[in-house]
């Protein structure tokens, strides 16, 4: 029998903060003034939305990887940006999950983004409400990974494929950082639980065909070494670099 040690889920979300960064969710009203919520990211960019800060939260951060990596093809930087925002949501999800019990509400109409900003500066909690661990799947893959997905295959015609199995490698290095934190802590129930969590997490079919089930070997490439000096990915789906042309993603 595993003891599971829950505490509450306060209002700062205190005890995500020894996971590291990517784990970390601030909270209240974001330090650079007004940010745009991740329901207006994932929407159609209104005209009427110019005078915003970011009228495309989007396109400016795609714009930011690609000049900050020198990425030679807006796909590349898409795919980049894309897995390391899954990765946060993943990572903020799992984590309240398993030391919490419970999962913030994570509704894209609460949660604010900056672009332009790092983890974990980049997203703000408006209001913490509390949902049941179960809630995970609905609250990151149905609530955010699948509007993301459609709003990049839309605008930068990405595939789904290529995006899911971001997705699916993001979960699996968030699983790999809580077990690491799990046993150097003294914590194997949280160890426990989040493998438990992602087990289930992986048998939705956008996550289960994008990674080999038992391997968490990735059945596409997330570009990573078409960037300069990149390489091949730890679950890359290649043995090798492919020749020019070979990842038809």
């Amino acid at each position: 029998m595993v003891l599971l040690l829950f505490v509450d889920l306060d209002p700062e979300l205190a005890a995500l903060g020894p996971l590291g960064g990517f784990f970390v969710l601030r909270t209240g009203v974001p330090s650079r003034g007004p940010l745009p919520t991740l329901a207006q990211a994932y929407a159609t960019p209104r005209p009427e939305a110019q005078d915003d800060v970011y009228p495309d939260p989007i396109t400016f951060r795609v714009q930011k990887v690609t000049q900050s990596l020198h990425a030679p093809e807006p796909r590349i930087a898409v795919s980049i940006a894309h897995q390391a925002l899954a990765a946060r949501l993943w990572s903020i999800a799992l984590g309240a999950a398993t030391l919490y019990g419970q999962v913030p509400d994570l509704d894209p109409e609460l949660l604010r983004w900056d672009p332009d900003a790092s983890a974990p500066q980049d997203l703000w909690l408006s209001e913490v409400r509390a949902l049941p661990a179960t809630a995970v799947d609905e609250v990151v893959r149905a609530g955010h990974l699948a509007p993301l997905a459609a709003a990049l295959h839309s605008r930068y015609r990405i595939s789904p494929r290529l995006l899911w199995g971001n997705a699916g490698s993001a979960l699996a290095g968030a699983v790999r950082q809580l077990d690491r934190w799990a046993r150097a802590n003294g914590r194997t129930d949280v160890a426990d639980r989040a493998h438990a969590l992602a087990s289930r997490l992986f048998a939705h079919p956008d996550l289960s065909t994008a990674l080999d089930p038992h391997t968490l070997r990735r059945r596409s490439c997330c570009l990573y070494y078409r960037l300069p000096g990149g390489g091949l990915c730890g679950d890359c789906c290649f043995d090798r670099l492919p020749r020019p042309g070979a990842d038809r993603f």
